[in-house]
């Protein structure tokens, strides 16, 4: 599946879109190069789910944990500044993967050999006229 995202005022209607097709998926790798989009669309599939905190990217603290109004976890992980795959078995990654929240990883591919066989694949870029592209793979 294939999404484009043509500015911020559309990301929202995307993101409700996701969350349809991905419904009963937990765990999602959000691969793309830096700037592509890929906190701000957590941003906004947080916000549909519920979450009524202030999304951010967590760069330093690997990982941030939101609630939403139902009480649900949802986990963001960005793996920018992880330099070894040791380093996300430090912080008992496997808690959060099979734990049942969601989990959106950005920057999978630092820890590609520990993501599950069922995660979602999620490829965002750029396209010339400054829209972004989101592509899913299950």
């Amino acid at each position: 599946m294939e999404w484009i995202i043509k500015d911020l005022s559309d990301i929202e209607r995307v993101a409700e879109e996701f969350l349809a097709y991905t419904e009963g998926k937990t765990l999602f790798a959000l691969y793309g190069p830096m700037g592509v989009g890929k906190t701000t669309f957590v941003k906004a599939v947080a916000a549909c789910l519920g979450v009524e905190d202030d999304v951010s990217s967590p760069t330093f603290a690997i990982v941030n944990e939101y609630l939403t109004k139902k009480g649900e976890s949802v986990y963001h992980f960005d793996f920018y500044r992880v330099n070894d795959v040791s380093e996300a078995l430090d912080f008992g990654y496997e808690e959060y993967f099979y734990g049942g929240g969601r989990c959106f990883v950005e920057w999978p591919e630092k820890i590609e050999e520990l993501l599950p066989e069922h995660i979602v694949n999620c490829y965002f870029s750029e396209h010339p006229s400054g829209s972004r592209i989101l592509r899913v793979e299950m």
